[in-house]
Protein backbone atom coordinates (compact mmCIF):
# COMPACT_ATOMS: atom_id res chain seq x y z
CA UNK A 1 0.00 0.00 0.00
CA UNK A 2 1.41 3.72 -1.02
CA UNK A 3 1.88 5.76 2.18
CA UNK A 4 -0.07 9.03 2.14
CA UNK A 5 1.40 12.21 3.68
CA UNK A 6 -0.51 14.11 6.51
CA UNK A 7 -0.64 18.00 4.66
CA UNK A 8 3.00 19.31 4.45
CA UNK A 9 4.02 17.03 7.32
CA UNK A 10 6.81 14.61 7.51
CA UNK A 11 4.28 12.57 9.00
CA UNK A 12 3.22 9.10 6.31
CA UNK A 13 0.88 6.33 7.33
CA UNK A 14 -1.20 3.91 5.27
CA UNK A 15 -5.19 5.01 5.06
CA UNK A 16 -6.32 4.43 8.47
CA UNK A 17 -6.17 6.03 11.43
CA UNK A 18 -7.27 4.23 14.61
CA UNK A 19 -10.17 6.23 16.76
CA UNK A 20 -9.54 5.15 20.35
CA UNK A 21 -13.00 7.10 21.76
CA UNK A 22 -14.05 3.55 22.26
CA UNK A 23 -10.99 2.94 24.92
CA UNK A 24 -12.34 2.62 28.43
CA UNK A 25 -15.90 3.18 27.34
CA UNK A 26 -17.42 0.34 24.79
CA UNK A 27 -13.96 -1.55 24.83
CA UNK A 28 -12.32 -1.89 28.50
CA UNK A 29 -7.94 -1.41 29.05
CA UNK A 30 -7.41 -4.92 27.97
CA UNK A 31 -8.86 -5.19 24.60
CA UNK A 32 -7.96 -1.83 23.94
CA UNK A 33 -4.52 -3.06 24.34
CA UNK A 34 -4.89 -6.05 22.41
CA UNK A 35 -6.94 -3.79 19.33
CA UNK A 36 -3.54 -1.28 19.34
CA UNK A 37 -1.20 -4.61 18.87
CA UNK A 38 -3.87 -5.64 16.39
CA UNK A 39 -3.21 -2.29 14.77
CA UNK A 40 0.10 -1.46 14.83
CA UNK A 41 0.85 -5.60 13.68
CA UNK A 42 -1.29 -4.91 10.49
CA UNK A 43 1.07 -1.94 9.61
CA UNK A 44 -0.78 1.49 10.58
CA UNK A 45 0.48 3.78 12.85
CA UNK A 46 -2.39 6.03 13.37
CA UNK A 47 -4.35 6.20 16.80
CA UNK A 48 -6.50 9.24 17.65
CA UNK A 49 -7.94 10.55 20.77
CA UNK A 50 -8.96 13.62 22.38
CA UNK A 51 -8.81 14.88 25.67
CA UNK A 52 -12.75 15.04 26.41
CA UNK A 53 -12.77 11.04 25.23
CA UNK A 54 -14.93 9.13 27.14
CA UNK A 55 -15.70 11.69 29.81
CA UNK A 56 -19.22 11.49 29.19
CA UNK A 57 -19.19 7.76 31.08
CA UNK A 58 -19.44 8.28 34.58
CA UNK A 59 -16.45 8.29 36.81
CA UNK A 60 -14.38 8.47 33.13
CA UNK A 61 -11.77 10.74 33.50
CA UNK A 62 -10.37 11.29 29.87
CA UNK A 63 -9.32 6.92 30.06
CA UNK A 64 -8.80 7.00 26.51
CA UNK A 65 -5.25 9.48 26.80
CA UNK A 66 -4.54 6.96 29.78
CA UNK A 67 -4.97 3.65 28.38
CA UNK A 68 -3.33 5.24 25.22
CA UNK A 69 -0.84 6.09 28.04
CA UNK A 70 -0.48 2.43 29.53
CA UNK A 71 -0.31 0.85 26.54
CA UNK A 72 2.97 2.89 25.09
CA UNK A 73 4.18 2.60 28.21
CA UNK A 74 4.31 -1.21 28.46
CA UNK A 75 5.16 -1.86 24.63
CA UNK A 76 7.90 0.61 24.73
CA UNK A 77 6.79 1.72 21.03
CA UNK A 78 6.61 5.51 21.16
CA UNK A 79 8.79 5.70 18.15
CA UNK A 80 6.64 3.40 16.41
CA UNK A 81 3.42 5.31 16.45
CA UNK A 82 1.17 8.69 15.88
CA UNK A 83 -0.26 9.68 18.60
CA UNK A 84 -3.05 12.30 17.53
CA UNK A 85 -5.32 14.36 20.39
CA UNK A 86 -7.48 17.44 20.79
CA UNK A 87 -8.22 20.19 22.76
CA UNK A 88 -10.79 22.30 23.10
CA UNK A 89 -13.93 20.62 24.35
CA UNK A 90 -15.57 21.40 27.69
CA UNK A 91 -13.43 19.39 29.97
CA UNK A 92 -15.37 21.15 33.22
CA UNK A 93 -14.65 25.08 31.96
CA UNK A 94 -18.04 25.36 30.97
CA UNK A 95 -17.76 26.07 27.08
CA UNK A 96 -15.79 25.21 24.62
CA UNK A 97 -11.93 26.85 25.03
CA UNK A 98 -8.72 27.17 22.65
CA UNK A 99 -7.48 29.95 24.54
CA UNK A 100 -3.81 30.60 25.35
CA UNK A 101 -3.79 29.67 28.81
CA UNK A 102 -5.98 26.79 28.32
CA UNK A 103 -3.83 25.24 25.56
CA UNK A 104 -0.67 25.42 27.63
CA UNK A 105 -2.52 23.49 30.59
CA UNK A 106 -4.20 21.52 28.82
CA UNK A 107 -1.15 19.83 26.62
CA UNK A 108 0.80 19.59 30.16
CA UNK A 109 -2.51 17.27 30.97
CA UNK A 110 -2.98 15.29 27.86
CA UNK A 111 1.32 14.96 27.84
CA UNK A 112 0.79 13.31 31.36
CA UNK A 113 -2.07 11.01 30.59
CA UNK A 114 -0.20 9.87 27.21
CA UNK A 115 3.67 9.46 29.24
CA UNK A 116 4.53 10.78 26.17
CA UNK A 117 6.74 14.83 25.71
CA UNK A 118 5.17 15.09 22.64
CA UNK A 119 2.52 14.89 20.37
CA UNK A 120 2.70 14.45 16.55
CA UNK A 121 -0.35 16.15 15.72
CA UNK A 122 -2.73 18.17 17.98
CA UNK A 123 -6.06 19.58 17.06
CA UNK A 124 -8.77 21.87 17.96
CA UNK A 125 -11.49 19.99 18.72
CA UNK A 126 -14.49 22.60 18.40
CA UNK A 127 -13.91 26.66 17.21
CA UNK A 128 -14.21 28.47 20.01
CA UNK A 129 -15.77 32.12 19.56
CA UNK A 130 -14.87 34.11 22.76
CA UNK A 131 -11.16 33.52 21.00
CA UNK A 132 -9.42 35.37 18.58
CA UNK A 133 -7.63 32.18 16.07
CA UNK A 134 -4.40 34.29 16.37
CA UNK A 135 -4.08 34.17 19.89
CA UNK A 136 -4.85 30.12 19.28
CA UNK A 137 -2.39 29.72 16.53
CA UNK A 138 0.22 31.62 18.83
CA UNK A 139 -0.38 29.33 21.41
CA UNK A 140 0.39 26.46 19.20
CA UNK A 141 3.40 28.27 17.76
CA UNK A 142 4.72 27.88 21.28
CA UNK A 143 4.47 24.42 22.01
CA UNK A 144 5.72 23.87 18.60
CA UNK A 145 8.64 25.67 19.60
CA UNK A 146 9.35 24.10 23.28
CA UNK A 147 8.94 20.46 20.93
CA UNK A 148 5.88 19.62 23.17
CA UNK A 149 4.14 19.27 19.96
CA UNK A 150 5.02 18.40 16.10
CA UNK A 151 1.82 19.21 14.08
CA UNK A 152 -1.28 21.40 14.44
CA UNK A 153 -4.88 20.24 12.91
CA UNK A 154 -8.38 21.50 13.42
CA UNK A 155 -11.84 19.89 13.25
CA UNK A 156 -15.11 20.62 12.97
CA UNK A 157 -14.03 23.94 11.18
CA UNK A 158 -16.28 25.57 8.15
CA UNK A 159 -15.05 26.65 4.94
CA UNK A 160 -14.62 30.49 6.42
CA UNK A 161 -12.95 29.50 9.66
CA UNK A 162 -10.11 27.27 7.76
CA UNK A 163 -9.56 30.01 5.42
CA UNK A 164 -9.11 32.39 8.09
CA UNK A 165 -6.70 30.48 9.93
CA UNK A 166 -4.70 29.29 6.87
CA UNK A 167 -4.64 33.57 5.59
CA UNK A 168 -3.48 33.98 9.24
CA UNK A 169 -0.70 31.35 9.49
CA UNK A 170 0.56 32.38 6.10
CA UNK A 171 0.67 36.03 6.48
CA UNK A 172 2.34 36.05 10.59
CA UNK A 173 4.32 33.22 10.07
CA UNK A 174 2.38 30.54 12.23
CA UNK A 175 1.94 27.14 12.22
CA UNK A 176 -0.98 26.47 9.76
CA UNK A 177 -3.48 23.80 10.30
CA UNK A 178 -2.29 20.89 7.74
CA UNK A 179 -5.14 18.50 9.00
CA UNK A 180 -8.65 18.67 9.16
CA UNK A 181 -11.04 16.24 10.89
CA UNK A 182 -14.97 17.30 9.52
CA UNK A 183 -17.77 14.39 9.48
CA UNK A 184 -17.31 12.46 5.90
CA UNK A 185 -19.43 9.54 4.68
CA UNK A 186 -20.97 8.23 2.28
CA UNK A 187 -24.36 9.38 3.57
CA UNK A 188 -23.62 12.77 4.96
CA UNK A 189 -21.33 14.76 3.10
CA UNK A 190 -21.87 18.32 3.19
CA UNK A 191 -19.45 19.10 6.03
CA UNK A 192 -16.66 18.47 3.47
CA UNK A 193 -17.79 18.32 -0.11
CA UNK A 194 -17.90 22.04 -1.66
CA UNK A 195 -15.83 24.71 -0.51
CA UNK A 196 -13.72 22.79 2.32
CA UNK A 197 -13.05 20.47 0.33
CA UNK A 198 -11.45 22.71 -2.25
CA UNK A 199 -9.59 24.74 0.44
CA UNK A 200 -8.33 20.90 1.67
CA UNK A 201 -7.01 20.48 -2.13
CA UNK A 202 -5.29 23.30 -3.03
CA UNK A 203 -3.97 24.26 -0.15
CA UNK A 204 -2.68 20.56 0.58
CA UNK A 205 -4.33 19.98 3.82
CA UNK A 206 -5.95 16.34 4.41
CA UNK A 207 -9.06 15.25 5.49
CA UNK A 208 -9.07 13.05 8.46
CA UNK A 209 -13.11 12.04 8.17
CA UNK A 210 -14.77 11.27 11.27
CA UNK A 211 -17.98 9.06 11.48
CA UNK A 212 -16.92 7.57 8.41
CA UNK A 213 -19.14 4.54 8.86
CA UNK A 214 -22.35 6.61 9.83
CA UNK A 215 -22.33 5.47 13.34
CA UNK A 216 -22.59 2.03 12.05
CA UNK A 217 -25.30 2.40 9.51
CA UNK A 218 -22.72 1.88 6.83
CA UNK A 219 -22.37 -1.50 8.16
CA UNK A 220 -25.76 -2.75 6.57
CA UNK A 221 -26.85 -3.84 10.78
CA UNK A 222 -29.90 -1.26 10.33
CA UNK A 223 -32.02 -1.76 7.53
CA UNK A 224 -35.30 -0.74 9.22
CA UNK A 225 -36.59 0.60 12.63
CA UNK A 226 -36.87 -2.88 14.13
CA UNK A 227 -33.35 -2.48 13.94
CA UNK A 228 -32.50 0.24 15.85
CA UNK A 229 -32.47 -1.93 18.97
CA UNK A 230 -29.06 -3.79 18.02
CA UNK A 231 -26.45 -1.57 19.27
CA UNK A 232 -25.98 1.03 21.68
CA UNK A 233 -26.32 3.72 18.67
CA UNK A 234 -28.93 2.70 17.09
CA UNK A 235 -31.74 5.61 18.14
CA UNK A 236 -29.35 7.57 16.73
CA UNK A 237 -29.28 6.02 13.45
CA UNK A 238 -33.05 6.09 12.80
CA UNK A 239 -32.04 9.50 11.17
CA UNK A 240 -30.08 7.57 8.43
CA UNK A 241 -33.69 4.93 7.10
CA UNK A 242 -34.84 7.55 4.30
CA UNK A 243 -34.59 7.66 0.46
CA UNK A 244 -30.72 8.56 0.71
CA UNK A 245 -29.97 5.97 3.32
CA UNK A 246 -32.28 3.22 1.20
CA UNK A 247 -30.21 3.96 -1.88
CA UNK A 248 -26.56 3.65 -0.38
CA UNK A 249 -27.14 0.49 1.03
CA UNK A 250 -28.92 -0.61 -2.06
CA UNK A 251 -25.37 0.70 -3.61
CA UNK A 252 -23.08 -0.86 -1.43
CA UNK A 253 -24.93 -4.45 -1.91
CA UNK A 254 -24.13 -4.47 -5.08
CA UNK A 255 -20.54 -3.23 -4.39
CA UNK A 256 -20.66 -6.40 -2.37
CA UNK A 257 -21.91 -8.45 -4.69
CA UNK A 258 -19.26 -7.60 -7.16
CA UNK A 259 -16.28 -8.01 -4.21
CA UNK A 260 -16.88 -9.56 -1.84
CA UNK A 261 -16.34 -7.31 0.29
CA UNK A 262 -18.31 -6.01 3.42
CA UNK A 263 -20.46 -2.93 3.47
CA UNK A 264 -18.59 -1.20 6.40
CA UNK A 265 -14.98 -2.15 4.15
CA UNK A 266 -16.62 -0.28 0.97
CA UNK A 267 -17.83 2.26 2.86
CA UNK A 268 -14.49 2.81 4.12
CA UNK A 269 -12.47 2.30 0.93
CA UNK A 270 -14.82 5.27 -0.77
CA UNK A 271 -13.89 7.51 1.69
CA UNK A 272 -10.60 7.03 1.26
CA UNK A 273 -10.64 7.57 -2.07
CA UNK A 274 -12.17 11.16 -2.13
CA UNK A 275 -9.86 13.74 -2.95
CA UNK A 276 -7.80 15.24 -0.03
CA UNK A 277 -9.05 12.09 2.66
CA UNK A 278 -5.54 11.06 4.22
CA UNK A 279 -8.06 7.78 5.22
CA UNK A 280 -10.91 7.03 7.14
CA UNK A 281 -11.08 7.55 11.16
CA UNK A 282 -12.61 4.54 12.54
CA UNK A 283 -12.94 2.97 16.14
CA UNK A 284 -13.04 -1.01 16.86
CA UNK A 285 -14.25 -2.92 19.93
CA UNK A 286 -13.05 -5.66 19.00
CA UNK A 287 -9.73 -7.61 17.07
CA UNK A 288 -12.30 -8.72 14.56
CA UNK A 289 -13.55 -5.58 13.92
CA UNK A 290 -10.22 -4.29 13.84
CA UNK A 291 -9.24 -6.48 10.75
CA UNK A 292 -12.29 -5.65 9.06
CA UNK A 293 -11.16 -1.92 8.63
CA UNK A 294 -7.75 -2.82 7.81
CA UNK A 295 -9.45 -4.97 4.82
CA UNK A 296 -11.41 -1.97 3.79
CA UNK A 297 -8.31 0.64 4.31
CA UNK A 298 -6.57 -1.43 1.68
CA UNK A 299 -9.44 -1.99 -0.61
CA UNK A 300 -9.61 -0.86 -4.11
CA UNK A 301 -12.39 0.02 -5.83
CA UNK A 302 -13.17 0.14 -9.43
CA UNK A 303 -14.52 3.45 -11.29
CA UNK A 304 -17.51 2.21 -11.63
CA UNK A 305 -18.30 1.00 -8.05
CA UNK A 306 -17.24 4.14 -6.92
CA UNK A 307 -19.61 6.41 -9.53
CA UNK A 308 -22.13 3.90 -8.17
CA UNK A 309 -22.01 4.60 -4.60
CA UNK A 310 -21.14 8.04 -5.22
CA UNK A 311 -24.90 8.59 -6.80
CA UNK A 312 -26.77 6.63 -4.53
CA UNK A 313 -25.31 8.90 -1.74
CA UNK A 314 -26.58 11.79 -3.76
CA UNK A 315 -29.97 10.92 -3.43
CA UNK A 316 -32.50 13.27 -1.59
CA UNK A 317 -32.76 12.57 1.77
CA UNK A 318 -36.30 13.04 1.84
Amino acid sequence: MTLRRFGRTDIQIEPLVLGTNTAGWTADEATSFRIFDAFVDQGFTALDTADVYSRWVPGNDSESERIIGRWLKARGNRDRVHVFTKVGSDMGQGKTDLSAAWIAKAVEDSLTRLQTDYIDLYQSHWPDPTVSQDETLEAYDRLIKAGKVRWIGASNYDAALLGEALQLSASRGLPRYETLQNEYNLYTRSAYEGAVQDIVVEQGLSLIPYFSLAAGFLTGKYRSTADLAKGARGEGIAKYLDARGNAVLAALDGVAENTGASLAEISLAWVSAQPGVIGPLASATSVAQLESLARGARLQLSAADLAALTAAGSVAAG
